[in-house]
Formats: structure tokens, sequence, C-alpha cells
């Protein structure tokens, strides 16, 4: 789902693009997000990034951050690095954590991916595999004791 770049003054003239509100309804309509990318350059992606700020975007008669508020999350990240994207974490944690999304504390961070994965996508490491599904299952328990 395409985005331009987030620009204030395209925002102002135009409002929100078709896919910015497509992509925020997808949030607003889920209580949790499982975040999984590539770290560029020791941080989170621009694409990520920009997806973040589009749907951060207040509609009228909307309550602030809509899409973000009182939702849970759970990340995880992937590097050709020896760190797997620790550090790509961090920045993630703090960005959502100011938006008013609870960022569960387990996270997963996969080093050396261009050998990491099965050519079906699974991991190669049996263990790494079940510590991302219970990332996975642990979002959803958290999930179910809120509702």
């Amino acid at each position: 789902m395409p985005l331009p770049l987030y620009d204030e003054d395209l925002e102002a003239q135009e409002g929100l693009p078709a896919n910015a509100w497509t992509f925020k309804d997808l949030m607003i309509s889920h209580q949790g997000l499982l975040i999984a990318s590539p770290k560029y350059n020791s941080s989170l992606t621009a694409v990520l990034k920009n997806a973040i700020d589009w749907a951060s975007r207040p509609a009228p008669n909307e309550a602030p951050l809509a899409a973000f508020a009182g939702k849970v999350a759970t990340i995880m990240s992937a590097s050709p690095g020896a760190l797997g994207g620790l550090r790509r974490l961090v920045h993630l944690r703090s960005i959502l954590g100011n938006i008013k999304v609870l960022v569960l504390p387990d996270q997963i961070a996969v080093s050396k991916a261009y050998e990491a994965f099965n050519p079906d996508g699974t991991l190669v490491d049996p263990k790494q595999q079940e510590s991302i599904e219970k990332l996975g299952d642990g979002l959803t328990k958290i999930l179910l004791k809120l509702n």
C-alpha cells in the first residue's frame, strides 16, 4: 500500500491520502500490533516511520492518536548484523510509547538474517522459531485478558 512521504503541507492541501485512510482504519479496527521489520543504519526503516506518521494524523472529531492510543504491541527485528536489529527495537519502542502504545517487554532480534531463514520463511533454528511464535501467542493472551 504505497504512501507518499509524510508532508504537513500536502496534508493541509489534500488531506490524508486514500491509502493512509485505509491503513489508519485497519489500525483502528485492531487492538494489537505485531511489528516485524528490518533495521536500517541502527534504526527503523523510513517506510515504517512514514506509515506511523500518516496513521497518527487526526481526523476531524477523532480522538488524538486514535490508531495507536491504548493499543498493545510486540516488536521484532531482523538484520544481517550480529545484533539482529536490537538498536532499532529501542527506537521503535520509544516512538510507540510516545504515541500511547503499550509495548510488551519481550522482543526478538534475528541476527545474520541472510542465513537464518528457510525458503518457506520459517527460521532455521527451531528454538528461535518457537520464540517468535511465543511472542505472537503472548500478545494474543494479553489482548484476551484486556477484553
